[in-house]
């Protein structure tokens, strides 16, 4: 069975919903063993034992969120060379832009030759003041579904070897 890790970070919630919205879509693919890990209990064997991976969590002053970035400094090296090829898609959590974040977060996976394999989805949450930014999110229904379905998709093509 192959297995799909779901690595996340989430301070006001938008990530969570997006990489929970990326789970429940995964799971319906009955061949695909779903990890949902959060990023500060995620390591590298989890890493080494997935076939594929989906990686979401916030822009945090524009760059990914400081416990994202502490996932991938904890196992960069340790997995460097291990994991060429694998697919991956990622999502960002922003407040109005998160092309930083993204450059970033490709940029490591690029580093790792990973596959890229969906765009990456940046969700503006229109968070420009100092109570809307430390606010609690409330993700939409269209990128909770286009999450959804990102999930769906990453799994179905583990489970029908197309990664």
């Amino acid at each position: 069975m192959k297995t799909l890790l779901i690595v996340w970070y989430s301070h006001t919630g938008g990530s969570r919903q997006l990489a929970e919205a990326a789970r429940d879509g995964a799971n319906e693919a009955s061949g695909v063993d779903v990890r949902f890990l959060e990023a500060e209990d995620a390591q590298s064997a989890d890493l080494l034992e997935a076939d594929g991976y989906i990686f979401a969590c916030p822009e945090n002053l524009a760059a990914i969120a400081g416990v994202m970035k502490a996932f991938f400094d904890r196992t960069y090296y340790e997995v460097l060379g291990h994991i060429e090829g694998r697919p991956y898609a990622a999502m960002i959590c922003a407040g109005s832009d998160g092309s930083n974040a993204q450059a970033q977060l490709e940029r490591i996976a690029t580093g790792w030759r990973l596959k890229r394999v969906a765009d990456t989805k940046i969700v503006n949450v229109g968070a420009q003041t100092k109570e809307a930014i430390l606010a609690d999110k409330t993700i939409d229904k269209a990128d909770l579904s286009s999450a959804h379905e990102l999930g769906q998709t990453l799994a179905a093509g583990l489970e029908m070897g197309m990664f």
